[in-house]
């Protein structure tokens, strides 16, 4: 291959630019060109292309976010609008596609493979829950700030006497809610993939807490657990009296998503970017880089696709036996 293009989709996370320079730069090296597809797959369905140079990637690997920007396009699963994107590519003289997201981005990846059109894929979700590989670019840094901000918590918390829910991302994944909760020792931890408990055991863990002696009560919640924050949060508040602890609510909502990479993502994402690059000009295609202890390898999409990374519910009963 000697034109290659790569693009970000989906949801945006911290370690997308090492990636992006990885990519850009392993290909220039092979005297490929680069061209960078703004806005996701809705840029490659519109046109929105730019060529790359290695100035053009330079001083880009401590920002948050991606450079070249990222959208939601659900139109892409539409075949005819598949047809216009591959026709896009082709009238640039692209011959490779590298695509960096997560489940729904890889899934359009694998979509343009079996339409006869060359892509690689890189893993990258908050979430942690793209299949076949042990971590996804952007984990590392999002639970650290996760992290961080359950430790700012806890010292008020402590200080003041109080229970305190902290919901996290993962509509359904509770990757963030598991490990943050684990490594943040907190109480309780709730994630979509189990079932309960139900508001009154919360309750009677906030209340065993308080009895115990405890200056705080931490519960970190997946946004996804059903039947949600908000109901836990006026179950507690109708019992206030029984409790011991005032209660409050923090969303982190999209502040996790933002941020500077830690050394790991941004190691990861050099070395995953670099990877991909290579292999999609050796010619390989439908196929994803996958972080398996410490070694790279490659995964076919199709497998990658098909379900989403278990959660490791032992931790669950780690946690339990922690606190």
């Amino acid at each position: 291959m000697r034109s290659i293009a790569l693009l970000t989709s989906g949801g945006d996370g911290p370690g997308l630019n090492a990636c992006i320079r990885a990519v850009t730069r392993q290909a220039l090296k092979h005297r490929a060109e680069v061209h960078g597809v703004r806005w996701g797959y809705r840029g490659l369905v519109n046109g929105d292309f730019s060529q790359l140079s290695s100035r053009d990637v330079g001083g880009i690997m401590g920002r948050g976010g991606t450079m070249l920007g990222t959208a939601r396009c659900p139109e892409f699963k539409d075949v005819k609008v598949r047809r216009t994107a591959i026709r896009n590519l082709n009238q640039r003289g692209v011959e490779g596609l590298v695509v960096i997201g997560g489940n729904g981005s890889l899934t359009g990846a694998f979509e343009l493979h079996e339409m006869g059109f060359p892509t690689y894929g890189i893993p990258a979700s908050i979430d942690n829950d793209v299949f076949g590989t042990d971590m996804s670019v952007g984990v590392d840094t999002t639970l650290n700030t996760i992290l961080d901000a359950i430790d700012r918590i806890k010292d008020t918390a402590t200080s003041h006497q109080r229970a305190f829910m902290i919901e996290v991302m993962g509509r359904d994944s509770g990757y963030l809610a598991l490990a943050s909760g684990l490594a943040g020792g907190a109480e309780v931890i709730l994630v979509p993939e189990r079932e309960g408990p139900d508001v009154e055991k919360i309750g009677d863990i906030v209340v065993e807490a308080y009895v115990r002696g405890k200056h705080h009560c931490i519960m970190v919640i997946a946004e996804g657990w059903k039947p949600g924050t908000q109901a836990v949060e006026d179950y507690l508040r109708s019992h206030r009296d029984d409790l011991g602890f005032d209660v409050r609510v923090t969303v982190l909502g999209h502040v996790q998503r933002g941020g500077r990479p830690s050394a790991f993502d941004r190691l990861l994402g050099t070395r995953m970017g670099a990877f991909a690059s290579d292999r999609l000009l050796e010619g390989e295609s439908g196929t994803m880089v996958a972080l398996r202890g410490n070694k790279l390898e490659s995964l076919p999409l199709a497998e990658a696709v098909a379900e989403q990374r278990p959660l490791d519910l032992r931790l669950l009963e780690l946690a339990d036996m922690m606190d």
